[in-house]
């Protein structure tokens, strides 16, 4: 796979399940927004203080589209992310998919995927 290192940082909110879309959400080159009925998950750039999430992950972007018949695709991807012990959220869109590391991460997480044949550009 080749994998793009998305610049900047994104953090992982998750909200109340009736909660509205929040206005900070909007505004992010990278935003996904997921509801279920146990809570409201927002993945962006600019989550401001107080609000609970996760902060400060890097985001490698698969180059994509990606056809719908492929298979393995996150396996290979996870799995050696597995190996070298870096904890992972996953974003999957129709295009593509986006794999979130920890920024204190992002160097293991990229020689993990290198080793394991990906190419990985900054972008």
């Amino acid at each position: 796979m080749h994998l793009d290192l998305l610049a900047g940082a994104y953090s992982i909110a998750r909200l109340p399940p009736t909660a509205a879309i929040p206005e900070w959400a909007h505004g992010s080159d990278l935003l996904s927004i997921t509801r279920t009925p146990a809570e409201l998950s927002i993945v962006c750039g600019n989550v401001p203080e107080g609000i609970p999430c996760q902060r400060d992950w890097r985001c490698l972007r698969v180059r994509g589209p990606l056809d719908f018949s492929l298979t393995g695709v996150l396996a290979s991807l996870a799995v050696p992310l597995a190996e070298a012990g870096v904890p992972i959220f996953v974003i999957s869109t129709f295009d593509t998919d986006y794999i979130l590391v920890p920024r204190a991460q992002v160097d293991r997480a990229s020689a993990a995927l290198l080793q394991s044949g990906h190419t990985i550009d900054r972008v």
